[in-house]
């Protein structure tokens, strides 16, 4: 019977994992350039059959049974969210699988959230972050503008900043041939653990708009709300079991 509070109890914790990551989704649906997360579980396989030192240990009705949830790394979801028009020519979005190329601090990070806007240094920065994120050229330094005497800058499809008709930089747009390898830092930032950014040869840009959230709240909601009663359902059984084995305690031992 302790086997099944053991498998209840698995079931509250990775339920309560899938609702920590769901809860974060809900709470950046209007997260310009967020990425969701996925819960991913994976079924616990008892020790006889997963280790060869385990098998001696395997019982006949047991090593049948399942050993319950297991949780896994989560992973990120980088399907493209909805644009949103703002008429502002410093927003950007991208169409295809690049990323922007940032530097905060000495490190380099990766986003897709691309309201920008210019520092008192005349350097494109993210708005994000208080502008702490200074946008990278395809050279990999930051782009610096003319004074704003020169004009408004304008960036195009290619991602070429202009100003007052003459081309101030290009946009670093970066992509990577695995994005497993890519691990949140905040909201709307990303950084490399594994692999090298390449030249995004096959994205471009539109100025003029920003990609929100790929979260969708009324899907995010529907799901922390089966979430939540999975976890009851796993307290309700570890509360069952309980009086089931206090009994076997008060009565059958009584009668025996």
């Amino acid at each position: 019977m302790t086997y099944g509070l053991w498998l209840s109890a698995a079931g509250m914790q990775a339920n309560q994992y899938r609702q920590n990551v769901q809860a974060n989704n809900l709470a950046n649906a209007n997260t310009v350039g967020f990425k969701k997360d996925l819960a991913v579980l994976s079924e616990r396989t008892v020790e006889s059959r997963t280790a060869a030192e385990g098998a001696r240990f395997g019982h006949g009705l047991l090593d049948g049974l399942s050993g319950g949830t297991f949780v896994t790394p989560t992973y990120h979801s980088f399907a493209a969210g909805p644009l949103t028009p703002t008429g502002n020519p410093l927003d950007v979005s991208i169409k295809g699988n690049g990323f922007f190329a940032v530097r905060v601090g000495a490190e380099s990070r990766y986003t897709r959230d691309g309201r920008f806007t210019v520092n008192p240094d005349n350097e494109l920065v993210m708005v994000a972050g208080d502008g702490r994120a200074k946008v990278l050229d395809e050279a990999g330094g930051p782009i610096v503008l003319l004074p704003a005497s020169a004009g408004q800058p304008t960036i195009a499809a290619d991602g070429t900043v202009r100003q007052g008709g003459a081309v101030v930089a290009k946009l670093g747009l970066v992509e990577f041939s695995d994005r497993n390898e890519l691990r949140k830092v905040g909201a709307d930032l990303f950084r490399a653990v594994g692999g090298r950014p390449q030249p995004a040869v096959a994205s471009s840009v539109m100025s003029g708009t920003v990609e929100q959230s790929n979260a969708d709240p009324v899907a995010g909601l529907a799901s922390l709300i089966e979430v939540s009663r999975a976890y009851e359902l796993n307290a309700r059984m570890i509360s069952l079991q309980d009086q089931t084995i206090g009994q076997a305690v008060s009565q059958v031992g009584r009668i025996g």
